[in-house]
């Protein structure tokens, strides 16, 4: 029996099955996108009626506010983001701008305003590195009565405020301790370490990085040093071997 070869009617009709399916693919991208923008607008219509109706609690209780900034989060919606500046490309502004009329955008700007004044006083005490709970106390400590109470989570929102700025102002967490780093050095991972066994006991020595982290005394010396002369380290040399201190310890223990 002889076999027939595949013409080109064979072709052909691959060739329009591979369309239709490409077409129905396209079809359903297309109405699965549509379906899901529309429910997205449905939802942020919602959060828009929320926060017009609970715009003073978002305002005045943290913990409300906190939640609100997730539920934003979880939808890709950024409270604090806008286009340009103080206002979007058409003159609209950021999401927290529309919906509350500026009053949380503001708050957080204040804040970050804060922020940079409480950690510039205090840099040539800590050479930079602030605790966020440092910072909290001494706003709170100067904030007038009836003024919004003002929570970690509300301090590390404001600092993300200042990256649009190109500014300095970083967080980064050192052993459990959280931190705002308001100079623009990188810490090395040398330094790190050293600033973690600081914030154990208060202060650290040449011999104590050498016997517990098993290095060379050029290692331990060069992180030493770099530290200190950021003012990230105090020196004390009343003792036998010269301790490194790490100056909020120090401060927090003159606090108690």
């Amino acid at each position: 029996m002889s076999r027939k070869g595949v013409g080109l009617a064979a072709f052909d009709r691959s060739r329009i099955t591979s369309a239709q399916y490409a077409s129905h693919g396209n079809n359903l991208k297309t109405s699965h996108s549509t379906s899901l923008e529309t429910q997205l607008s449905v939802f942020r219509s919602l959060l828009q009626q929320f926060s017009k109706t609970h715009a003073k609690d978002i305002r005045l209780n943290p913990s409300f506010r906190a939640e609100f900034a997730r539920m934003c989060a979880a939808i890709g919606v950024d409270p604090l983001a806008s286009s340009s500046g103080a206002g979007g490309k058409d003159g609209s502004g950021s999401f927290w701008a529309q919906m509350l009329g500026g009053s949380v955008n503001d708050f957080y700007f204040e804040l970050a305003v804060r922020v940079v004044e409480v950690c510039g006083s205090t840099r040539e005490e800590n050479g930079g590195l602030t605790g966020v709970k440092e910072v909290r106390e001494k706003i709170m400590s100067t904030r007038m009565e009836g003024s919004p109470e003002v929570t970690d989570d509300d301090i590390l929102r404001a600092v993300n405020t200042l990256k649009p700025l190109g500014s300095a102002y970083s967080t980064l967490t050192v052993g459990h301790k959280l931190y705002i780093r308001s100079i623009p050095k990188e810490l090395n991972t040398d330094q790190t370490a050293v600033l973690e066994a600081a914030q154990l006991l208060g202060y650290v020595s040449v011999s104590m990085l050498m016997l517990n982290l098993r290095w060379p005394r050029a290692r331990a010396k060069t992180a030493i040093e770099d530290l200190v002369s950021e003012s990230m380290l105090w020196v004390d040399k009343q003792c036998d071997e010269w301790e490194y201190w790490n100056p909020g310890f120090m401060l927090e223990v003159q606090d108690k």
